[in-house]
């Protein structure tokens, strides 16, 4: 386990090194411009739907279809990322948006596009970026060396920004010069690009999966390892304390452009800009922050940071000094979140790191969703001013458990696969999908030893259910004091030939090999399935848990 700590400053890495890498490079480059192809697609599809009956929900329905799918595939996705190649998966659904953003093109262009089918094709398009998502977050770690990943996950952090400053305004340029059917073209072409980039990619180490995880207990086996590991849950809860107030900000602000600054669409664009500004510029100063202050020091100053743009916001009417104050929001959004996402890549192994990232994809797409909600509530019950008030309130709330709750530590933690068990046989061989499957680890303890080796299966615990056990118990002979009974049940005899495979990391075998030091002997070890089973003549080897 990770003891949360208040971790000393980092050497120093530069924001641009992980461009230092070709293959990083090219793909960021080209994912660059597949983001900027995106923005512009989402305001082609606007544009084509601001005249029509009922415009306001329909331009609103844009942004729901294609979010939509985030919340309802993600964790899909993160199963189908960590079970098959992500390079392959990765390809194919980039070819699959290349289709649509063509489909889109072509249909446009010949005027046979109402509504509702542009309304499918992008929501067809937020299913491709939702598979895309997981699987492209996941092969960061296999791109950059580990000092990097912070950096590669802020420069991913300003290529979202980058792209949501250009993309519009590149849209409405061409929109008023050669019309929306152009721009969806150009969507296509940049998804293509990204794909070429993909296809070029070879990678040195690529994951072999012999025979890959049955879909639906792939998703069991991620839910298992988050729900098991309380590094992941403390780094998810971070992440929501922090959205859930900050969402405010976004969710509010078209409110403050019309009703407290009195701009227009522009003038609402304006103030999107100095978020976006604020977010390049934490994206790039957040290897720099790294250096001089510690974690948790960073989480409080950026929860009072953005804390006081809230205040800004809800009691000043002019725009300059609002302006001015949405840089350092857009500075705190991008460098907590890039530092969460990040630390959280650098945890997760790598059998599990798709779907560890799927279910952060949903707390932070989720938190600002259900955020989103709240505070157009609160805001119409009490206003702007009382709406930005409670987040402000909230947000320095947050920021001060940042110091109660601190990150853990992460330094040297390593997620490498440890393979230090022996091949697992039995005199009868069962098929792989039988189950469940009930394992027994009979251990003799000495009694002046009995409170450490309750202590260290304690961790062991962790272990087993983080790596597939569903359910975990330790017990105690009555006949005979000094012997103990780990029983742990898998849901299948493939489940468990897993936990003997890549799923055991370094930080496994430390909690088995001191709970196994402080016995007498080797454990004896049992195998028990169903009785029903069908068997296969197998020599008898040895057996480990």
């Amino acid at each position: 386990m990770v003891a949360p700590t208040d971790a000393t400053v980092e050497p120093s890495v530069s924001a641009w090194s992980p461009l230092r890498t070709a293959v990083y490079r090219s793909l960021w480059l080209a994912l660059l411009a597949a983001n900027i192809g995106t923005w512009m697609q989402t305001v082609g599809a606007q544009w084509l739907l601001v005249h029509q009956a009922n415009a306001s929900t329909l331009v609103a329905l844009v942004q729901t279809a294609s979010l939509l799918p985030m919340l309802l595939l993600a964790l899909p996705a993160g199963a189908l990322a960590d079970t098959f190649d992500r390079r392959h998966l990765l390809i194919s659904v980039q070819l699959f948006l290349v289709v649509v953003a063509a489909a889109l093109t072509l249909l446009t262009a010949a005027g046979r596009m109402p509504p509702a089918l542009l309304l499918t094709l992008t929501f067809a398009f937020g299913v491709g970026q939702a598979l895309t998502l997981p699987a492209w977050a996941a092969v960061i770690p296999e791109l950059v060396p580990r000092e990097q990943l912070r950096a590669a996950s802020a420069l991913g952090s300003i290529s979202v920004n980058v792209a949501r400053a250009v993309g519009p305004a590149t849209a409405g340029v061409l929109i008023a010069k050669v019309g929306v059917a152009p721009v969806f073209g150009l969507n296509a072409v940049a998804f293509l690009i990204y794909a070429f980039a993909l296809f070029r990619w070879r990678p040195g180490d690529a994951r072999a999966v012999e025979v890959p995880e049955r879909f639906t207990a792939a998703l069991r086996a991620g839910g298992r390892y988050v729900r098991h590991s309380p590094t992941v849950r403390r780094l998810l809860r971070r992440a929501l304390v922090f959205v859930i107030p900050a969402s405010a900000l976004w969710a509010l602000l078209p409110l403050v452009a019309s009703r407290r600054l009195g701009l227009d669409s522009s003038g609402y664009g304006l103030l999107l800009a100095a978020l976006g500004v604020g977010a390049i510029a934490g994206g790039l100063l957040l290897p720099w922050i790294r250096t001089r202050i510690t974690a948790n020091q960073f989480l409080l100053v950026a929860g009072i940071l953005y804390g006081a743009t809230l205040t800004v916001v809800a009691s000043v009417r002019s725009v300059p000094v609002v302006l001015i104050a949405l840089l350092p929001a857009g500075v705190a959004w991008v460098t907590v979140l890039a530092n969460v996402n990040a630390e959280i890549q650098l945890f997760l192994p790598g059998w599990v790191r798709a779907r560890g990232l799927a279910v952060y994809q949903v707390v932070q797409g989720g938190g600002q969703a259900v955020g989103a909600l709240i505070w157009g509530l609160v805001a119409d019950v009490g206003g702007l001013v009382a709406a930005f008030g409670v987040a402000a309130a909230l947000m320095l709330v947050g920021a001060v458990t940042s110091q109660i709750w601190p990150l853990p530590d992460l330094r040297g933690v390593t997620k490498d696969p440890a393979a230090y068990r022996p091949p697992l046989t039995l005199a009868l061989q069962p098929d792989p999908r039988v189950g469940p499957v009930l394992v027994t680890v009979t251990y003799t303890v000495r009694p002046e030893r009995e409170a450490e080796f309750l202590d260290a299966m304690e961790h062991v615990r962790g272990s087993r259910q983080r790596t597939g056990a569903m359910r975990w118990g330790l017990f105690r002979a009555g006949e005979a004091p000094d012997q103990f009974a780990e029983v742990y049940l898998v849901p299948s005899w493939d489940e468990h030939l897993r936990q003997h495979g890549g799923r055991l990391t370094e930080a496994d075998e430390q909690a088995e090999y001191r709970a196994r030091e402080l016995a007498e002997g080797a454990p004896a070890v049992q195998h028990l399935l169903p009785a029903a089973a069908e068997w296969t003549a197998a020599e008898v080897g040895g057996q480990e848990s």
